[in-house]
């Protein structure tokens, strides 16, 4: 018996030491690997350690042929510095950033997926045959591998298996592309580049995480990429804000969007179309660009606020709307920007009611009637000025003054506006809000009249002759013809 295990055991030694030597030569570009070889796994599978080792031996050949492949196609030299002019080296296009990166991740990723499908073969084809036997040879080896409890635990996952190998297999061209990715984030110096650099990353990184798992060393380098790239253009766009921090001071003279708004819109045109071309989960699709916003959006948004600050009504709010506008014009139409499309419409809608009370006011100071319609509001209080025929007769004066050009003067107050739709209708809507006011005063003045006329013959009937209504005479009517 004992002779017996001994020739078994070297049997499996030298099945081990074969499968290495057929490993150096091994040829994944043959869709049908030799079948010998899985045999002998499969046999070899019942001696675990044996198995493993072989695994590891074969992934480290591998990370060495891949690694040198991907220099090769990086510099056109392979790995003995003979020049292969069959290849175009993928280095030429260093100077196209965009173009360079991700010639680099789809080399990679077409190794990986050749890889996965020469793997399959063996870890899905095989997979069955390969649990049984390491099941059976742990069975075996369990006064060996006391130690090693933690690493045989469990069923063989022949998925999980075939995903390590092939993440370890191209692990050595990952580490390249990380360096080399890198040289080129930190040289680009331009904004929507870095923004499209790390937009294009993270799509390779949702590829790969697709064809290994989030867990795998592959993943996790492209990842790490990605926020880096991120970093970068965050970076990029708070030195740009802070170059243009002497452009925050003045707005323009036609009250428009100012051209650091203009330009960052532009830019901002840009990512979003970027986003909306690339794979990402549904999960984090409409949250995904927050954070563009946050960096390449908010801050022109709130440097235009700041300036609307020092500038006088209706001024302040024709540039804030203006600016809106073309705000709502970029984010109009997207998914992931619904959030702070609303935000911009809802202070846009306050906006535009500031400005309708602009608009009032003009309408109710130029007529010389303010005193007068705050004292119509005040319902069951007299008002000394609704009693006094002087007093009505002179603003009676001012509003004939006023209203022959008062619709014109107060549109022309909005000239700035650039949605010439919403200038008319926020004058419009001041016009009948001060219509609504003077329609309220007339009748003060005519319940004042008969009031008067009581006290002095005892008839409760006003008549259309009372001194304050001949002091006061336009009607409600003749208001809305001539605003309208």
């Amino acid at each position: 018996m004992e002779q017996t295990s001994k020739n078994i055991n070297l049997g499996f030694q030298k099945l081990y030491k074969w499968v290495q030597r057929e490993f150096k030569t091994l040829n994944l570009e043959n869709p049908q690997m030799n079948h010998s070889i899985r045999r002998a796994l499969r046999v070899l599978a019942e001696r675990p350690s044996l198995f493993q080792n072989c695994l590891d031996f074969f992934a480290e050949a591998r990370e060495r042929i891949l690694s040198d492949a991907f220099l090769a196609a990086l510099t056109g030299v392979s790995s003995s510095e003979v020049e292969d002019p069959s290849l175009k080296p993928i280095d030429m296009a260093a100077h196209d950033p965009l173009r360079y990166v991700g010639d680099m991740l789809a080399w990679i990723h077409s190794a990986t997926v050749s890889e996965r499908e020469a793997l399959e073969i063996l870890f899905v084809a095989e997979g069955e045959e390969l649990a049984k036997g390491l099941k059976s040879g742990r069975d075996a080896e369990v006064w060996r591998l006391v130690d090693d409890e933690d690493e045989y635990e469990g069923e063989f996952n022949a998925l999980r298996a075939l995903h390590d190998l092939v993440d370890h297999d191209i692990s050595g061209a990952a580490r390249l592309l990380r360096q080399r990715v890198e040289q080129v984030i930190h040289s680009n110096e331009e904004i929507v580049q870095a923004y499209k650099l790390a937009n294009h990353i993270g799509f390779y990184g949702v590829m790969f995480e697709r064809l290994l798992t989030s867990e795998s060393t592959l993943v996790e380098v492209v990842q790490s990429l990605q926020a880096e790239a991120m970093r970068q253009f965050r970076a990029l766009v708070r030195e740009h804000i802070g170059n243009l921090q002497s452009e925050f001071q003045q707005a323009p003279s036609d009250l428009g969007p100012p051209s650091f708004l203009q330009d960052s819109l532009k830019q901002l045109g840009s990512f979003i179309q970027t986003y909306d071309s690339s794979l990402s989960s549904s999960d984090d699709r409409k949250t995904g660009f927050d954070s563009v916003l946050a960096e390449a959006f908010d801050p022109f948004i709130l440097g235009c606020e700041n300036m609307a600050k020092s500038m006088k009504a209706p001024d302040d709010a024709i540039f804030l709307i203006n600016c809106r506008l073309a705000a709502v014009s970029c984010l109009d139409d997207f998914d992931f920007t619904e959030s702070r499309l609303q935000q911009v419409q809802e202070k846009l809608k306050l906006a535009s009611t500031e400005l309708t009370e602009s608009q009032y006011s003009f309408f109710s100071e130029g007529s010389g009637l303010q005193d007068m319609l705050d004292a119509a509001r005040k319902e069951g209080q007299e008002a000394d000025e609704l009693n006094d025929p002087q007093t009505l007769a002179q603003a009676s004066q001012s509003l004939d003054d006023f209203l022959p050009s008062a619709l014109m003067d107060a549109i022309d107050r909005l000239k700035h506006l650039q949605d010439s739709a919403m200038a008319r209708r926020i004058t419009e809507e001041a016009a009948e809000k001060f219509c609504t006011d003077f329609e309220k005063l007339e009748k003060a003045v005519i319940a004042a009249d008969a009031a008067s006329l009581e006290e002095e013959d005892g008839s409760s009937e006003s008549g259309e002759g009372g001194e304050l209504r001949k002091a006061f005479p336009r009607t409600t009517a003749e208001i809305r013809v001539l605003l309208s």
